[in-house]
């Protein structure tokens, strides 16, 4: 895992790569909240609320699986990741 996975989300841009709902792909914004098992997405014209464990996502150029980060940000943040 990234070291962006131990960092905060909010602020930070994100693009959703891969999702188990199609019409989820493509979607990019600003991340506006997290709790343990969404993400709040701010895409300009409105905001998205994604379900972490049906997607993949991009933040900084960095791809995460979000079944993989179904914490709350401040357990998330300290967590120690295996490496895939």
């Amino acid at each position: 895992m990234s070291k962006i996975t131990n960092l905060p989300w909010l602020s930070r841009n994100l693009e959703v790569t891969n999702s188990t709902d199609p019409t989820l792909v493509g979607i990019s914004g600003m991340v506006m909240d997290e709790t343990r098992r969404t993400i709040l997405v701010n895409t300009g014209n409105r905001e998205v609320t994604l379900a972490k464990d049906t997607i993949r996502f991009t933040i900084d150029d960095e791809e995460i699986d979000g079944t993989l980060v179904g914490q709350r940000p401040e357990q998330r943040i300290g967590k120690a990741y295996r490496r895939a």
